[in-house]
């Protein structure tokens, strides 16, 4: 249930959650930027692209809006999200730029996203906040989704 105004500690989980989600976003956008070079037709490319540019617009969002309710963002990314682009280029390599390889690896990072915007949606945070993370949410179930489609239409 979402509050509007958090107590010190509540603040503190706010802040952690929102970054949280601001390291998946820009885990996210350095993913899909991978994934992008990975990949040979021209459209799939700009797609995985827009994914990123998405995911980019989304982290300052979500920077803006601890900004507004007086927090600050923190300026480091996940260390497992850093083991996830690590795979994706191990995939590519490895794989030598399989399609598929590359749209499995996307969509498994979709799932990290998923559940981290999962576990925020049901998180106390103020209304602003929330909102926005329940947009974003939203978006980011859609492109999970599409990948995951892309990722079976090239299996085949």
């Amino acid at each position: 249930m979402a509050t509007s105004t958090p107590t010190p500690s509540a603040a503190g989980d706010v802040r952690s959650t929102v970054n949280n989600l601001i390291e998946t976003c820009r885990d996210g956008q350095k993913g899909f930027d991978v994934a992008a070079s990975g990949v040979d037709d021209p459209v799939l490319k700009a797609e995985l692209l827009q994914y990123s540019g998405q995911r980019s617009e989304f982290a300052q969002e979500l920077v803006d809006a601890l900004a507004q309710s007086g927090e600050a963002a923190d300026d480091s990314g996940s260390l497992s999200a850093a083991a996830h682009r690590g795979w994706i280029k191990i995939k590519e390599l490895v794989t030598g730029k399989d399609r598929y390889a590359i749209l499995a690896e996307c969509e498994r990072g979709e799932d990290v996203a998923v559940a981290a915007y999962r576990k925020a949606a049901a998180a106390a945070l103020p209304q602003s906040i929330a909102n926005i993370v329940s947009t974003q949410h939203q978006a980011i179930q859609r492109v999970h989704d599409r990948v995951k489609a892309l990722r079976d239409a090239a299996k085949k």
